[in-house]
Parts: structure tokens; sequence; C-alpha cells
């Protein structure tokens, strides 16, 4: 009589679950990593620290014409790319040209991104439940002038925290769920305090699903950064919207950029 090979047998060797130690230990080694890649993609050729100049064209032009005469006509250092966006009254299209120079003043003078420490207690399991349709609400953008821009957002992401129930607005960002929002850390005026205008974070779906269906989603507050507009004033990032303010501080995740020699964005 012979035993079916898939069967598990009694005395085979069962592998150990991880220690909660153990996981602990992978989890800030995971967020260390995290911070070197943050570190050295904003400092990039064409990270944020290097957009010098957001160029939109006039009515009319060739934005392929224009892309080529100034790709021909930029320094060995500089990057051009090409963006569109909708006007805010016509919602016709405008275009635009980006100027990203990897030998910017701000790559120059940049120090490093504060953050406060790893802290797992910000690592938060919410629920992502879809909406029919594309759903969308008014984001305020820094440049606009208080005018707003409608961004599709494929549903709503709910949680519990010390008794107040969230729910919470994240646009869709080439295929995955970007978060704006604000805490009581933007208010600071000390050194905990975070970005004025508020933080972005990715939300991952945690079993790996798309946007059409409902499931879990993970908030690691500690993956929280500083939007692109902290790194050049040639950005319009959007603002958080009510729903996405906290009324208490978010401890975790960076907090303000940091440059040498007194160096200011907002200066050039």
């Amino acid at each position: 009589m012979t035993t079916s090979t898939d069967e598990p047998r009694s005395d085979a060797p069962t592998e150990a679950a991880p220690t909660e130690a153990a996981l602990a230990e992978t989890a800030l080694a995971e967020y260390a990593a995290w911070r070197n890649a943050r570190l050295a993609a904003v400092a990039s050729a064409t990270g944020n620290l290097s957009l010098v100049e957001t160029r939109w064209l006039p009515a009319g032009a060739d934005p392929a014409a224009e892309f080529a005469t100034a790709t021909a006509a930029a320094p060995a250092t500089v990057t051009v790319t090409a963006l569109r966006r909708s006007n805010l009254d016509t919602g016709e299209p405008e275009h635009g040209l980006r100027f990203w120079d990897a030998a910017s003043p701000a790559i120059a003078a940049f120090s490093t991104i504060s953050a406060f420490p790893y802290d797992p207690d910000w690592v938060v399991e919410a629920t992502f439940t879809p909406v029919a349709g594309d759903r969308t609400v008014p984001f305020e953008h820094i440049r606009d002038n208080g005018g707003s821009r409608e961004l599709v957002v494929p549903g709503d992401i709910t949680f519990s925290r010390d008794g107040v129930d969230y729910s919470l607005s994240a646009f869709d960002d080439d295929g995955t769920l970007l978060l704006v929002f604000g805490d009581a850390t933007n208010r600071r005026d000390d050194d905990t305090a975070t970005y004025s205008a508020g933080r972005f974070l990715f939300v991952p779906r945690s079993d790996g699903a798309g946007f059409g269906d409902a499931g879990p989603v993970t908030l690691d507050f500690n993956r929280a950064f500083v939007p692109p507009c902290g790194f050049s004033v040639q950005y319009n990032c959007p603002m958080p919207p009510a729903q996405n303010r906290f009324a208490g501080p978010i401890e975790a995740g960076e907090r303000t950029v940091v440059f040498d020699g007194g160096f200011d964005i907002y200066a050039l």
C-alpha cells in the first residue's frame, strides 16, 4: 500500500511563524529602505528638487514644435518634458513644458527630509469601498488662487481610531490611490511641524485587488511624504479636502524639507 506524497507527514518539520520581534525588525528595515529611496529620488536628475520651470504654452501653439525647440536649446543638465491640464474656466486642454535641471540650486542646497521616528501604531488597516461611476471631488490646488479641480475618487476609505470614524477621499494616481491629507502638525511652529499645506500618502490594496472591488487597504502613515510643491514652487499640488483633515496630530512620516545655508525655494 502506498501513501500519497500530497498528504502531510506527521513527522515533517514545520516552518516556525515569525516572532513579533522579527516582524518589527523587518518593518523597520523596510521603512529605512523607503527613506533612503525617497532621499535619492527627490535629488535625482528629474526628481522634485530639479524642477526649475513650468512653462504654459499660449493658445494655438504647436506643443510638439515647442517641445522640440526647447529640447534642442536646453543645457546638457536640463531635461524637458511635456505636460497637459484642463483650463479651470473652460475645461479646454492646456499644454506646457517642464524643465528639470540636474544641477539646480535646490539640489545643491538639499540636506535631508526631516521625519518622525518610525511608529508601528500608525500603520492603520482600513476598508476601501468603490462607488458606482466616476464620482469626482473638488480639490483646491495650491497655485490656482482658490480655484478647484475635479478629481475622480473611485471609492471611500473608512476606518475607526480612538473612537472616531473616518471616511477619506483618495484619487487615482496612475493606478494607485493617493491620499492628500492634513492634520494638526501642519499648524505647528516647532520641531514637530510638518509641511503646512498637508502631506501625501499612497494607499496600497492589502490584497492586491483593483479599484473596482471592495477590500482592505493599508494606511502606513510612516510613509506619508512631503508633496512635490514642498521642493519646488513650479508644482501645483492638490490640497486636502475637508473630509481628509484630521483634527489631531499624525506624528508619523516625513515632516519638512531641510536645506543648507538658509536656502529658500520661495526666494528664487
